[in-house]
C-alpha cells in the first residue's frame, strides 16, 4: 500500500467510525458537540481570543450600541465602513460608509470595519463570517486595519464539527475564518501583525457575562 493509499484509508476508516488502519488496529471516536455551554462557553471563547492577541468586550443587547461607541472612540476611529444588514445604529459623529463593491484602496482608507458573525467557535477562539447580511464581503473585513466584531452568545459553539454542521445553509459562500489578528513570521521569527489581513481585531461578546 502507498503512502496516499494508507493515508486515504485512514480518513474512510475515521468517517464511517470503523477501526483505522495504521499499525496496530484501533478504534479512534471524534466528538462531534461539545459539553460546555453557557457562560463556560463564552469564556472558553474569550480565553482563547486573548490568546490569540485579539481585544474581547462584552455587552448586553441593551448596553451594545455603546460599547460599539467607545470601542470606535478608544481607537480614534473617525471613518467606517459596514456591510448591509448591520442593524445597528452607529454614532453621528463617525462618517460611516456601507459597502456597495469599494476597491481594495477605498477600503483601505477607513478606520475601521463594523461587521457581526456567523458561528464563534470557543475551542479554537475563531470568528467566522459567512457573507451574509451584517457580515458583508470578504474584503471588508479584511483591508480595514481595524476589524470590530460583534458576536452574541447564542452564536457561540464548542467544537469545530458544530460550527461546520451550523454553516451548512452558507456553504456555497465564501467563508471567512480569523482566530485573532493577522500574523505572521519573518525569517528570524520575529512576529509581525497586519500583513493579510486587520492589525488590531476586536470582538465584542454579546450576552455574555
Amino acid at each position: 500500500m502507498s503512502a496516499r493509499d494508507e493515508v486515504l484509508a485512514r480518513i474512510r476508516a475515521a468517517v464511517a467510525g470503523q477501526a483505522a488502519q495504521a499499525g496496530d488496529a484501533g478504534t479512534h471516536t471524534y466528538r462531534t458537540r461539545g459539553d460546555l455551554t453557557g457562560p463556560e462557553l463564552t469564556r472558553l471563547l474569550a480565553d482563547r481570543l486573548v490568546h490569540y492577541r485579539a481585544q474581547v468586550r462584552h455587552a448586553r443587547p441593551d448596553t451594545l450600541p455603546g460599547e460599539v461607541s467607545a470601542a470606535l472612540g478608544e481607537r480614534g476611529a473617525r471613518r467606517v465602513v459596514v456591510p448591509a444588514g448591520l442593524g445597528l445604529t452607529l454614532p453621528t459623529s463617525l462618517e460611516v460608509t456601507v459597502d456597495d463593491g469599494l476597491g481594495a484602496a477605498d477600503l483601505d482608507a477607513f478606520d475601521a470595519v463594523v461587521t457581526r458573525a456567523a458561528v464563534a467557535i470557543a475551542e479554537t477562539g475563531t470568528i467566522i463570517l459567512d457573507g451574509s447580511a451584517g457580515q458583508g464581503r470578504r474584503a471588508i473585513s479584511l483591508v480595514p486595519d481595524y476589524h470590530l466584531c460583534i458576536v452574541t452568545a447564542g452564536q457561540v459553539v464548542h467544537l469545530v464539527p458544530e460550527a461546520i454542521a451550523r454553516l451548512a445553509p452558507a456553504a456555497t459562500r465564501p467563508l471567512t475564518w480569523i482566530s485573532g489578528p493577522s500574523a505572521t513570521s519573518d525569517i528570524e521569527l520575529e512576529r509581525v501583525e497586519g500583513v493579510h489581513g486587520p492589525r488590531t481585531l476586536e470582538v465584542i461578546l454579546v450576552g455574555a457575562a
